[in-house]
């Protein structure tokens, strides 16, 4: 639109006052007339510059108001998002993913590793928890955590060491089925590697143990100080 429309525009917009009376008698009048009588001559319309034609149009059909400038201004406005609901939720809304189970598998005179047993099958499962010691034990808790993951359910358990030396609780805890050996009083672990393992059915097909934990708390002798580890299963 150019800039003398535009002035034009402005210009009508403040002279102009709407007669609804005269309006109503020239429609009434055009519509009597033939069609012939209602066409411009050809003329006449080419002498009408195309900004008088518009304006003419305008004040003939009673729409040239304030509004007509405040139409003009909105075509310029630029288009709102087409769809506001793809923009990204801000960043507190996201899920974070929890991070990775983090593990120390030596400390002091002990070294830990955990493994699936690969004698598992689709149906059960047997997950060990391995313990080498650099020196005897006089204190010892062997922890053992199996995520509640579907069909998981206590079969049984064992040790190498004697199954007298051991008190043995098997419970489910917080989304877990835990095994928990503990040494009992006056009972050493001597130096060398150790097994402990806890066995469990599971549901059909393969199961996962990224969320399977083990925590080894112990003492070596009367005058240390306690050692830990801990860690995951492959």
């Amino acid at each position: 639109m150019t800039d003398e429309l535009r002035g034009l525009l402005r210009e009508s917009t403040r002279a102009h006052r709407p007669d609804r009376a005269r309006m109503l008698a020239r429609v009434e009048r055009g519509m009597a007339r033939p069609d012939a009588a209602r066409r411009p001559r050809d003329h006449e319309r080419t002498a009408l510059s195309w900004p008088k034609i518009v304006l003419a149009t305008l004040a003939a059909a009673g729409t040239l108001t304030a509004s007509a400038l405040m139409v003009v201004a909105a075509v310029h406005d630029p288009d709102p998002p087409r769809n506001p609901s793809a923009v990204a939720p801000p960043a507190a809304d996201r899920a974070v993913p929890p991070p990775a189970v983090g593990s120390r598998t030596q400390d002091g005179p002990l070294w830990a590793d955990g493994s699936v047993d690969p004698h598992s099958n689709a149906y059960w499962a047997q997950s060990n928890v391995t313990l080498r010691t650099d020196k005897p034990l006089t204190a010892l808790v062997v922890e053992l955590r199996i995520a509640l993951t579907e069909g998981v359910k206590d079969t049984g358990s064992w040790r190498t060491r004697a199954a007298a030396d051991f008190d043995l609780a098997v419970r489910r805890e917080g989304g877990f089925l835990v095994y928990r050996w503990t040494l009992a009083p006056g009972r050493t672990v001597p130096s060398g590697e150790h097994v402990f393992a806890g066995q469990y059915d599971h549901a059909s097909g393969g199961r996962d143990a990224k969320d399977d934990t083990y925590r080894i708390d112990a003492t070596a002798g009367a005058t240390e100080s306690g050692a830990a580890v801990w860690g995951g299963f492959a």
